[in-house]
């Protein structure tokens, strides 16, 4: 990949959707520079950077004059473009669609459930908790990783034998599920064991892994 090609990632390390990213790059083993934006860094309101993406939002892909936004997206460029003989994300159609069906359910339906239940317990202060409407955010949102427990009980991994996209989106809101502390959450065996499963994946290591914030 020459220098006027190189992958730009901008989005801050610890911003879900940008650890999706990071995790997809490197089970495709691509190299790439991030730049810090978002949340303290500011920069994602700045002109330059909605001129590349008007949602004013993290990650934003930058490849040479090519420019994405929104992860899911990203991701799917980077198998497509950079990962052709990559199997996490399929070629035949059905097997795609079954992971682009997964991707979109991590959006539309996991990440709002979730992003209450994280941001009241790792970005708001103990003193300004509210751990009622915190616990019932989580017997919420326990309802919703009930749905992906009874999938993986008759598969390794979200889409059968095949480690995917699908396990990179969902495993990486999963880890802010297993990672907060101090409400009550039911025992899902089967979303414990293939969560332990993707630990062991130098991406997962790398990127994942780290000390909620």
């Amino acid at each position: 990949m020459s220098n006027e090609q190189r992958l730009t990632i901008w989005g801050r390390p610890n911003s879900v959707n940008v650890q999706k990213v990071l995790w997809c790059l490197a089970e495709l083993d691509l190299a790439f520079e991030r730049i810090d934006a978002g949340m303290q860094f500011g920069r994602n309101l700045e002109a330059d950077y909605l001129a590349m993406n008007p949602n004013g939002r993290i990650p934003t892909l930058v490849e040479g004059d090519f420019v994405l936004w929104e992860s899911n997206s990203i991701m799917r460029y980077l198998c497509l473009a950079h990962g052709r003989h990559s199997s996490i994300y399929p070629h035949e159609p059905r097997q795609r669609a079954a992971v682009d069906r997964w991707l979109d359910w991590t959006l539309s339906t996991v990440q709002p459930i979730e992003r209450p239940v994280f941001w009241g317990l790792i970005r708001t202060p103990p003193a300004e908790r509210d751990m009622i409407a915190l616990q019932k955010a989580t017997d919420a949102a326990a309802e919703v990783w009930r749905i992906l427990d009874r999938q993986l009980a008759t598969r390794h991994f979200v889409e059968g034998d095949l480690f995917t996209l699908a396990d990179i989106a969902l495993g990486a809101y999963a880890r802010r599920w297993f990672g907060v502390e101090g409400v009550v959450k039911p025992d899902l065996p089967q979303l414990a064991r293939w969560f332990a499963s993707l630990q062991g994946r130098p991406g997962f290591v790398r990127y994942i892994a780290p000390p909620l914030s």
